[in-house]
């Protein structure tokens, strides 16, 4: 098993909150994460049918089995059993007695709000991050190959070629959970708009011409992104508010959480394919920005990101938000340092009033470097540098 940087955190909460859910995608690692750090607990797949049903009927009686509390894999396919949680939580009053796992974060997160608020602690495990594969001793030598394999644990755990994987997870996952959160009888039609918003990761959300170009209207286009969003397949980066009297964009950012899922959707085959496709820059932003998502998760941390975007084109590509003062971060795919990286970095710095020392560009080359306008670093060192940032 490749270790997560979760542990730590997660033993913590557990230690001090009578439940704690690890919520994220399929196949991110969550099951293996908890069975191997509560192998003590039994543990209930709640996916299996015949478990299922038997949760479904009698909640109490099956609550009433594991008396030392339990692991309870995907429990947002039983919310029945969530009412009943908090009776025994609330009775025994005993920290880590619950261990729950979710993929479905609207389901999930409506249930905790409704009858465990205050009993739980929340933790969301998205795919490996590059620290964790580094550590692990994984490592190719262009980010164009971590692009195309992305970070789905079981690639490498498994040996399993990333078209494979990808192709059963659309079919098997994606499209299964969507029908479990909302009927949809056109799969082809949302298939279509899955392949859509591949093609537009790291763009402006234009729900408008993503409907029209998918040939449904805005309100479904609304509806099944909302879904791809509570099955951590996209995210939106909103724009930061801090205007300095200019003019911004206020539409959000689409990215994929993952950046093989993306290049397997736009039909991205291998690294050779990749290196000339316009989506070689939107999908290292993804990368990117992703990472850095995995680092404030894996502490128990909420998003801290923002890009920052004004009318005339001025942008920062992300922006982590913090008590001490804004970091600025540009992410530039090329591999050689130009001396344009650092333009939008010096228009935001005098905008701000702020120096060099919280400024970075991340790009796709191999060097580290100190500049007047910033630091530059590597692809493959910047989540090193940048995991400490506070």
């Amino acid at each position: 098993m490749i270790k997560r940087t979760a542990e730590t955190k997660l033993i913590s909460l557990a230690g001090s909150f009578p439940a704690v859910a690890v919520i994220g995608p399929r196949q991110s690692g969550k099951t293996t994460l908890v069975k191997k750090l509560f192998p003590q607990k039994p543990y209930v797949l709640l996916e299996n049918p015949d478990t299922r049903q038997s949760a479904v009927k009698d909640p109490r009686g099956f609550l009433s089995q594991f008396p030392e509390g339990a692991v309870l894999d995907e429990i947002q396919r039983v919310p029945e059993l969530f009412s009943y949680l908090q009776g025994i939580l609330d009775e025994k009053n005993k920290p880590g007695l619950f261990i729950l796992t979710g993929s479905q974060n609207f389901l999930l997160m409506e249930s905790i709000t409704q009858s465990l608020a205050g009993r739980i602690a929340i933790l969301s495990l998205l795919p490996l991050s590059f620290q964790e594969l580094e550590a692990a001793g994984i490592s190719f030598p262009t980010f164009e190959d971590h692009l195309i394999h992305g970070f789905y644990p079981r690639i490498y755990d498994q040996k399993i070629d990333p078209e494979d994987l990808y192709a059963n997870y659309v079919q098997t996952y994606i499209e299964r959970d969507v029908r479990l959160l909302k009927n949809i009888h056109d799969l082809t039609a949302f298939h279509s708009f899955l392949k859509l918003c591949a093609h537009r990761s790291g763009q402006l959300l234009n729900l408008s011409s993503l409907a029209t170009d998918c040939g449904i209207t805005h309100n479904t286009a609304k509806a099944w992104l909302s879904l791809l969003e509570a099955s951590y397949i996209v995210f939106l980066l909103q724009p930061h508010h801090k205007n300095f009297n200019k003019r911004l964009v206020k539409m959000p950012k689409m990215y994929f959480y993952d950046t093989g899922l993306a290049a397997y959707l736009a039909g991205i085959e291998d690294k050779q394919h990749l290196l000339h496709h316009p989506l070689r820059g939107p999908l290292f932003e993804s990368f990117v920005i992703s990472d850095l998502l995995k680092m404030r998760f894996n502490k128990g941390e909420g998003s801290n990101l923002y890009f920052w975007r004004d009318k005339n084109g001025h942008e920062i590509d992300c922006l982590l938000e913090r008590p001490a003062g804004a970091v600025i971060i540009e992410i530039k795919s090329g591999k050689t340092v130009a001396e344009d990286f650092f333009n939008d970095l010096g228009y935001y710095q005098k905008l701000a009033g702020t120096g060099p020392d919280d400024s970075y560009v991340i790009y796709g080359g191999d060097q580290k470097q100190t500049r007047s306008s910033g630091h530059v670093l590597a692809w493959n060192n910047f989540s090193a540098i940048l995991s400490d940032i506070r």
